[in-house]
C-alpha cells in the first residue's frame, strides 16, 4: 500500500476530481420509476463536498458508461464542469478533459469501482475506490475509502484533497 506521505504528495497536485457515477456517487442500485425512467440515490454530503472543492478552485468531472436523465440533472444541479456519459471507453473522455482543461493527468484524481475504470485509474495522479469495488480495481487504487459508494465516499476524497492543499472548509 502507498504511504501516507505519498498519498498526501499526490493529493496536493490535484486540480480536478473525476468521478464514476454508479457505485461511487451512488450505492450502485438503480430504480425504475414509471413515467420517469431509471433513477438513483445520491448523497447530499457528497454533493456538498464537491461544492466545497469547486468553490476552492478544484474542478469536478464525471465519466460514466451509463446515460440517464437523473444523472444529467444531478450534474447540472451541482454545476459539474465536465460530464461524459454513455461510453464505457473512459479513456476517450479523459483525453478530452486533458485537452479541454489544459491540465496534465497527474493533476487529476479519479474514483471508480469496476473493470472499465482501470484504464483511467492507471493514467491519473491519484486514484481511489470504494470498499465494494471489484478486487482488480482495489489492487490498482492508491486509496480505498472507508465510506461506501453513495454513502459519503466522494466526500471523503473531496475532503482529503481540500485538506491536503489547505483549502477552506466553508462555502462563502
Amino acid at each position: 500500500m502507498i504511504s501516507t506521505e505519498d498519498i498526501q504528495a499526490r493529493l496536493k497536485k490535484i486540480r480536478l476530481l473525476i468521478l464514476d457515477v454508479d457505485g461511487v456517487m451512488t450505492d450502485g442500485r438503480i430504480f425504475w420509476k414509471e413515467g420517469q425512467g431509471w433513477t438513483r440515490h445520491f448523497h447530499v454530503k457528497d454533493g456538498y463536498g464537491l461544492k466545497l472543492l469547486m468553490r476552492n478552485g478544484i474542478d469536478v468531472a464525471t465519466i460514466s458508461g451509463g446515460d440517464s436523465q437523473d444523472v444529467r440533472t444531478r450534474m447540472e444541479f451541482l454545476k459539474v464542469k465536465y460530464v461524459f456519459l454513455g461510453d464505457e471507453d473512459k479513456l476517450k473522455a479523459l483525453h478530452k478533459i486533458i485537452e479541454t482543461s489544459g491540465l496534465t493527468a497527474d493533476q487529476m484524481a479519479f474514483m471508480g469501482d469496476d473493470l472499465f475504470d482501470i484504464p483511467v485509474m492507471e493514467q491519473v495522479g491519484f486514484s481511489a475506490t470504494v470498499p465494494h469495488a471489484v478486487p482488480e480495481v482495489k489492487t490498482r487504487a492508491h486509496y480505498v475509502t472507508q465510506a461506501a459508494g453513495g454513502w459519503g465516499a466522494v466526500r471523503e476524497i473531496a475532503d482529503a484533497i481540500r485538506k491536503s492543499q489547505g483549502l477552506g472548509p466553508y462555502l462563502s
